[in-house]
């Protein structure tokens, strides 16, 4: 198991491999599908992105509300291939890592080999216990969307695997 404090560098990034297990603690942001869209539509247009994407990492997820006292609800992830056609623009403009579940296109492989990347598998079916490893969450771009708004996570210890490393290896292909 390895400890990754956050933000991730890209010799981290190149150090892990298809397979490795890795414990995150650091800032992540939430982002689904309509949030995915509006950030690609603000690189096309030249707008400013509401969030540095320098060295982020953009988990496919839209939290459910938290209950009294608790930083975030259930906090599972989406299914990845649904960001797969945003995934390379995001990638060109800095993102280092997503987190999701599922295999991804060829195109996504092509881009995270291409910008050094890495893509993380995060547990399915267990947004409950992934709710707990949150110890803060700020909703902090595109408010109207609700649960597919960005959120600012710091995680603790969230537990995820090397789905696809920077290099290409892909564990859904062994």
């Amino acid at each position: 198991m390895k400890r990754i404090r956050l933000p991730l560098t890209k010799k981290q990034a190149a150090g892990l491999k298809a397979g490795d297990e890795v414990l995150l603690s650091g800032y992540i942001y939430t982002a689904r599908d309509q949030a995915h869209k509006r950030m690609c539509e603000c690189v096309i247009k030249k707008k400013k992105l509401p969030i540095s994407l320098k060295n982020s990492i953009i988990y496919y997820c839209g939290p459910t509300p938290p209950k009294k006292g608790k930083p975030i609800g259930a906090c599972g992830p989406t299914t990845s291939k649904r960001m797969d056609l945003f995934t390379p623009r995001l990638l060109s403009k800095g993102v280092l890592a997503v987190i999701g579940k599922g295999n991804r296109s060829n195109e996504v492989v092509s881009s995270l080999k291409k910008h050094k990347g890495v893509y993380f598998v995060a547990p399915a079916g267990a947004g409950a216990y992934l709710a707990l490893r949150v110890k803060e969450s700020k909703m902090v771009a595109y408010h109207d969307l609700g649960t597919e708004a960005i959120h600012k996570l710091k995680v603790e210890d969230f537990p995820v695997v090397v789905g696809i490393d920077s290099k290409g290896r892909n564990i859904y292909e062994n």
